[in-house]
């Protein structure tokens, strides 16, 4: 194989390796889907945009381990942020029509989100 061919065949590999990767769910796409809740979670505001935030982050969230990434992202934001109702925040995926694989609370274990 000449020089060219084999420079291709490792720029392939490497993006086979990286791509499945490329899309994982981050902490920033976390706490911005869930931000609009923020208002209704700390008793100052209403719903409102929040469960477009919440349905966002259930579609974005495909594979176990981004479920993993949301539920320890969402739990270090609730213990960062004063002033949540964890009532609220539990009963979100009702208030929103949407079925979480998980409580939303601080007490989940997020190492065991599948």
């Amino acid at each position: 194989m000449n020089k060219v061919g084999k420079i291709a065949c490792f720029v392939l590999f490497c993006m086979m390796v990286v791509a499945p990767h490329a899309e994982a769910l981050t902490c920033s796409q976390v706490t911005g889907g869930v931000a609009p809740c923020l208002p209704y979670l700390t008793g100052r505001g209403p719903l409102g945009g929040c469960c477009g935030g919440i349905k966002g982050l259930l579609g974005a969230a495909k594979t176990p381990a981004d479920r993993k990434t949301a539920c320890t992202c969402l739990k270090s934001a609730a213990n960062a942020i004063k002033g949540i109702d964890a009532a609220k925040a539990a009963g979100l995926p009702a208030a929103c029509g949407v079925n979480i694989p998980y409580k939303i609370s601080p007490s989940t274990d997020c190492s065991k989100v599948q």
